[in-house]
């Protein structure tokens, strides 16, 4: 027996320290936005911030590399989704993941602010920025000249078939013209390189909708706004855009006079984009086990998730928390305004 037992925790020892092929989604954090919030003098010049007693929560999920025993145990846990690494990253590279993650909570920051100051009446634009490629779209068979056999996550598209493109919206209209089969030349700048080359690429159809012609490539956020000052929001390692709504609704709230929770406390998660629609996001069941711990009351998702996601995560939030679906910001505005919170005008600020 007593060699079992040694032999047992050898095996632990061992296991707990051996890294495998394997990575978690597990839940992680659910903090308060405002503390992480920052302005400069000449942002200062231009608002006055408020307090709030009951700041609005983002929310994160874990992902990291598994150790053998993790492995073992997240199998076992219902809260975390133990992924290999073509499930993890795809066609991608980790390092080449993170940092399109991080380009991706960047974006989300600035299209935060982009809303917020666009519904509050500030001078503000925004734009699409060059056309760089976040992942591959891949058929089961890919064909010699397949976009994810010529092309290369990171990789920028400066031209498609002679055509200049120097954003996604100077693709559109032209691809418009196209058939799935059809082989075009698309000149593209290789990740970190200077120089320019030339791909024979065969189009293909978009797996959600046959009757649109695609190169066969994910476009990574690279729209960019003008905004007349710039928040700070320290987001330390954590990538993605899945903390646009929280912002938008944290800077809001930091804005104008009120309670914009009426002093709920209150999380939310969700890509938001420069039209105010919400988006979905990924973990949303790890993403509500991080809420529940908190002691939220509240938890705004995004109602482009999938029904059975939101079923799953209002069986994990139980009865003491709300999961409330939203497809827009004023949609979240109206839930906080429901629950005691303060009505936001679009002219809340006098410029």
């Amino acid at each position: 027996m007593l060699t079992i037992v040694w032999l047992v925790t050898l095996a632990m020892i061992i296991s707990s320290s051996v890294k495998v092929d394997y990575w978690e989604v597990a839940p992680g954090t659910a903090e308060d936005v405002a503390s992480r919030f920052s302005f400069d003098k000449e942002a200062l010049k231009e608002v006055k911030r408020y307090e709030t007693s009951s700041p609005i929560l983002f929310v994160t999920a874990y992902g990291s590399k598994l150790t053998a025993l993790d492995a073992l145990v997240g199998v076992l846990d219902p809260d975390v989704d133990v992924l290999t690494r073509e499930e993890k990253f795809g066609d991608t590279t980790p390092s080449e993941q993170r940092r399109l993650g991080f380009q991706a909570m960047a974006t989300a920051k600035q299209i935060a602010e982009y809303v917020v100051l666009n519904r509050l009446g500030y001078d503000v634009s925004i734009a699409y920025g060059e056309l760089i490629v976040e992942r591959l779209v891949c058929e089961d068979n890919p064909r010699p000249l397949s976009a994810c056999l010529q092309i290369d996550p990171g990789d920028t598209i400066i031209a498609f078939d002679g055509v200049k493109i120097e954003s996604l919206s100077d693709l559109m209209p032209v691809i418009a013209d196209y058939s799935p089969g059809d082989v075009v030349e698309i000149t593209i700048k290789p990740h970190k390189k200077e120089t320019t080359v030339k791909k024979r690429v065969e189009l293909i159809a978009s797996p959600d909708d046959a009757d649109r012609t695609i190169i066969g490539v994910w476009p990574a956020d690279t729209r960019k706004v003008d905004l007349p000052f710039e928040v700070g929001i320290d987001t330390d390692a954590i990538g993605g855009p899945s903390a646009g709504l929280p912002f938008a609704l944290a800077l809001l709230d930091e804005l104008t006079a009120g309670e914009l929770t009426g002093g709920v406390k209150v999380a939310a998660t969700g890509t938001i984009d420069g039209d105010e629609s919400v988006g979905a996001v990924g973990a949303l069941r790890q993403k509500t086990v991080a809420v529940k711990a908190s002691g939220a009351k509240i938890f705004l998702v995004p109602s482009a998730q999938t029904a059975s996601e939101i079923s799953e995560a209002r069986k994990v939030a139980g009865s003491k928390l709300r999961i409330v679906p939203v497809a827009n910001l004023t949609e979240a505005l109206k839930v906080l305004e429901e629950s005691g919170g303060t009505v936001i005008e679009n002219d809340a600020i006098e410029l």
